[in-house]
């Protein structure tokens, strides 16, 4: 449903057809809910109720966040399993001096980190593509037909541009699209300014059009 969001504000709303979907996003809190900071300081308290709700919030967007960050589902699970198994253990150190959404991301984002540098493969994860080059091909195995609008296979097309973009662009578009992230809070998780991931932002934008329109 988020795809088909990013993919209708890249492409524009009258791109193809679709029957109107109603979109429903389980598990997001209401106006009515507890926030996630409230909640967070129930389960430090001892509530595990609290940490429930939580992860029934924030476990979809923080998956789909580490799988477009990741070389494989594996590796995805893995770390997708440590990242809430660091939000347990660090629960009695847990302040509300920021949104827990941009705590848990960061926690996400300084694990992915560790990760490739563990694993020596740093230096290839961030310079895999020049960030300030706004072409993208399209890999060949994702390749469509031409005038394809099945929303599938658009939204195929979509995760494969996704996976050229740099790591840096693509980190602070997931944590906008995915996690739903403000700038400014985007900026406190990975630790920058708000102009660098305005930029970023910008350019994975720029290199997304270019790359979903390239066969249209």
């Amino acid at each position: 449903m988020i795809l088909r969001r990013v993919f209708l504000s890249l492409m524009g709303r009258h791109a193809f057809h679709t029957p109107a979907v109603e979109l429903h996003y389980h598990g997001m809190a209401t106006h009515s809910d507890p926030t996630d900071e409230s909640l967070m300081l129930s389960y430090k308290d001892g509530d595990s109720r609290a940490f429930e709700q939580l992860y029934l919030r924030h476990k979809g967007g923080l998956y789909r966040y580490i799988l477009r960050s990741c070389e494989s589902k594996a590796t995805t699970e893995e770390l997708f399993q440590d990242v809430w198994m660091r939000v347990i253990n660090a629960r009695n150190n847990y302040q509300t001096t920021a949104l827990f959404t941009t705590w848990l991301y960061r926690i996400a984002s300084n694990r992915l980190t560790d990760h490739y540098r563990k694993h020596g493969k740093w230096d290839q994860y961030i310079d895999q593509h020049d960030e300030n080059d706004e072409t993208c091909a399209i890999a060949t195995a994702y390749e469509q037909p031409e005038h394809q609008t099945d929303i599938n296979q658009q939204i195929q097309r979509l995760l494969t541009c996704l996976e050229q973009l740099p790591a840096l662009q693509r980190q602070v578009f997931l944590l906008k699209e995915e996690a739903g992230l403000k700038l400014e809070e985007i900026a406190k998780t990975i630790e920058s300014s708000k102009e660098a991931v305005k930029s970023r932002m910008r350019y994975a934008i720029s290199r997304l059009r270019h790359c979903m329109q390239a066969e249209s």
